[in-house]
């Protein structure tokens, strides 16, 4: 018996040329004898169907980031750790990707929070000599991959924007090969260079933004990320335009003196939710033991973020940074301890839940809960590591998670509550968070100071030129995250 629904589409041809057909084949092989196939091999061994409609941007990032044998640093399903489409919600929530799509700058920072080293060309600071340059580049080599974001109209397709892997180039014809995501709806196909571009040279509406290219590879060694920014709570967007456009004209609009006074300024005036902008990654995995034995590998990473912590803390920066926590702490006596608002067990509870969220491959519900019952097991401060257990039912299943929690060594201040007081080493709190943040902004960001000496004080406290190999990275990383957001504020889709 018929069911209802669409079995693929006949793909327009031309100007496609399916990558299967006769033609195809004879392209493909003479490609390979020029060498511009060689990234082919790799994406083919992680070809993947979006699982969604809308998630050709997910999925073709997947597809790239296991071809570039890029750890996730945590698991898909079972022990496997693997990049799913699924699991790639750490700058949208999955829920607004399915019904709305993603746009080019939130890939972009997706690429960026999953470990990946990224170029990114939209079709108003490039040109199709640009576009072929790179493309030859990456199909000519296995360490980085093109993904394209275009308009399918102009190839005569269904559907508007979409994102896909470039497989491979035959330079006599000047064609692409196109791995489309979207295998339920297209195969695989070869189009003419110039048609590709004319299809990038669109403006996605939902943006106002022109669509382009990225190039994507991965870093020559190890990144260990302490920190994130995410754009998964609301008005996110609100919090990255007071951080990259409103705060110059507040500080040119007041006098100004010290670096105190300018700490007042970009924390008293900031959007409410901040504090959720910049958040630290905690090590999480399922208990199958009922231990806390580390293995040599999570020892290694975690060993890694420990010493990123240490390095903010011994920032001038920092200094100033718990200095102002302090001050505000004196205006008001009531106040819980600005450095660490929340208890250990709270920070716990949520970074478990958001585990079992990743192990059982279930997102979170739209309300932001996606268990229940969290019961901390318990703390144990002792040196190297700090580990917090704790029981999680999702959807009346039970599991047990630990979270490894890097930590640093430092005197007691208003970063410890009294339950930290006992511990020889400090998790990460709000002012490390706070820190980074700072050391994250534009160094424009400075010249709405109307003190020149307080101006360059403030350059030369948040330069990163100077900082520690690690913490560089680690800045450098939200750097990359804040500029793809800050080019991509408006907030919306595209779609397969």
């Amino acid at each position: 018996m018929a069911l209802a629904g669409l079995y693929r589409r006949v793909l327009p041809s031309p100007p496609a040329v399916e990558f299967a057909s006769p033609e195809g084949k004879k392209l493909f092989t003479e490609a390979l004898a020029g060498g511009t196939v060689e990234g082919f091999f790799k994406l083919i061994s992680y070809y993947q169907t979006q699982s969604e409609p809308a998630y050709c941007g997910l999925a073709t990032l997947a597809m790239v980031l296991n071809a570039l044998a890029i750890d996730p640093g945590r698991t898909w399903k079972g022990p496997w750790r693997w990049f799913d489409d699924t699991m790639l919600d750490c700058c949208e929530p999955l829920e607004k990707i399915k019904s709305q799509g993603i746009t080019f700058g939130k890939v972009a920072c997706l690429a960026v929070c999953n470990g990946a080293q990224i170029e990114t060309f939209r079709a108003d600071q490039s040109n199709i000599q640009d576009v072929r340059e790179h493309v030859v580049s990456c199909a000519s080599s296995e360490d980085c991959h093109l993904i394209v974001s275009y308009n399918r109209a102009i190839l005569k397709q269904t559907g508007t924007g979409h994102f896909s892997p470039i497989g491979g180039y035959h330079a006599g014809k000047d064609m692409v090969l196109i791995l489309d995501v979207a295998r339920f709806k297209y195969p695989p196909h070869w189009v003419p260079l110039s048609l590709l571009w004319d299809a990038m040279n669109t403006i996605d509406k939902a943006t106002g933004h022109l669509r382009g290219f990225m190039v994507i590879s991965k870093f020559q060694k190890a990144t260990s990320v302490l920190y994130t920014m995410s754009c998964k709570h609301k008005d996110w967007n609100v919090v990255a335009k007071y951080l990259t456009d409103d705060l110059p004209r507040l500080f040119s609009s007041e006098n100004l003196k010290d670096v105190n006074d300018v700490l007042c300024v970009v924390f008293r005036s900031a959007p409410s939710n901040l504090r959720d902008f910049i958040q630290w990654i905690a090590e999480v995995r399922r208990q199958d033991d009922g231990g806390i034995v580390l293995s040599e590998e999570e020892k290694g990473r975690l060993a890694l973020k420990e010493e990123v912590l240490k390095q903010i803390r011994e920032t001038e920066l920092f200094k100033h940074m718990m200095g102002y926590l302090e001050f505000e702490r004196s205006l008001c006596k009531n106040l819980a301890p600005l450095g660490y608002k929340d208890s250990l067990a709270d920070i716990a509870a949520n970074v478990c839940c958001q585990g079992a969220e990743l192990l059982t491959g279930k997102s979170r519900s739209l309300n932001g809960c996606c268990c229940k019952d969290i019961k901390l097991l318990k703390s144990v401060c002792k040196e190297p590591v700090t580990v917090a257990s704790g029981t999680v039912t999702t959807d009346g299943t039970e599991q047990m998670i630990d979270m490894l929690i890097p930590s640093s060594e430092t005197k007691p201040s208003c970063l410890c509550d009294s339950d930290q007081n006992s511990c020889r080493g400090i998790p990460p709190s709000i002012g490390d968070g706070l820190t980074v943040l700072l050391f994250a902004l534009p160094q424009d960001t400075w010249l709405g100071l109307k003190e020149e000496k307080l101006q360059a004080e403030m350059k030369s406290l948040t330069a990163v030129d100077g900082l520690p190999t690690l913490l560089q990275e680690e800045v450098l990383h939200l750097q990359r995250q804040l500029h793809y957001l800050k080019a991509d504020l408006n907030t919306s889709s595209s779609s397969s």
